[in-house]
């Protein structure tokens, strides 16, 4: 392309009439043309490339999620052969706890054998009262105001047989005084059993009755 020719297409840019294309040279409107077409082409791909990469985020951010997800179901999944065993253990310790409650029909053994605990040492009683059960939550407690009479060794040999029963004793409110040579303890023996089926239901229908009287 010689020098006038490339003199004459900058002529026919800067004759071009902006109010009228229509009159436009060939070269200047193909020109224009071709510009917009790669304005147009390339504002469309860089649309169509961020909405790309929005839809890229949205779908790491999914497998993020899917992935904490996954993980923290593969750790709940491991602990729960954990969680199972200690439960075993619970229900196990829970299991033998219960055992050294007695029954209903087992407290008055217990308390011949707290008896014969002091009578074995030698010791006197001077009062064995029981008093009213106490119904508790999961098991019912049985005091009995005690006081015995005897040597000083002989009440702690007293204590640690009621210690070593196989049934749960427990002595509170010990208070031990002189008397004519010898000591007078006296305390307050707790004892307890677990509730039956019957005192449970009744406990039940007594809660349920009261709930009904708040309304």
């Amino acid at each position: 392309m010689g020098k006038s020719s490339f003199q004459k297409i900058i002529e026919d840019f800067r004759c071009l009439n902006n109010s009228d294309p229509a009159t436009w040279l060939p070269i200047p409107r193909f020109t224009v043309l071709l510009i917009l077409f790669v304005l147009v082409i390339g504002v469309g791909g860089y649309l169509f490339v961020l909405d790309q990469m929005d839809a890229l985020d949205s779908v790491k951010a999914k497998e993020t999620r899917l992935r904490d997800e996954y993980i923290k179901g593969k750790q709940a999944a491991a602990s729960l052969e954990l969680y199972r065993q200690q439960l075993e253990e619970i229900d196990k310790s829970f299991g033998a706890l219960l055992q050294q409650l007695p029954n209903r029909t087992q407290v008055d053994a217990l308390l011949q054998e707290v008896n014969q605990a002091g009578v074995g040492q030698g010791l006197q009683f001077e009062l064995f009262r029981p008093s009213n059960e106490v119904m508790r939550e999961f098991y019912v407690e049985l005091p009995i105001a005690v006081r015995i009479v005897g040597s000083y060794h002989d009440l702690g040999s007293f204590a640690a047989d009621v210690a070593k029963l196989p049934r749960i004793v427990t002595l509170s409110g010990i208070r031990i005084t002189p008397s004519g040579g010898v000591q007078s303890m006296e305390m307050q023996l707790k004892t307890y059993r677990y509730i039956d089926e019957a005192e449970q239901q009744a406990k039940q229908a007594q809660t349920k009755k009261g709930g009904k009287r708040k309304k």
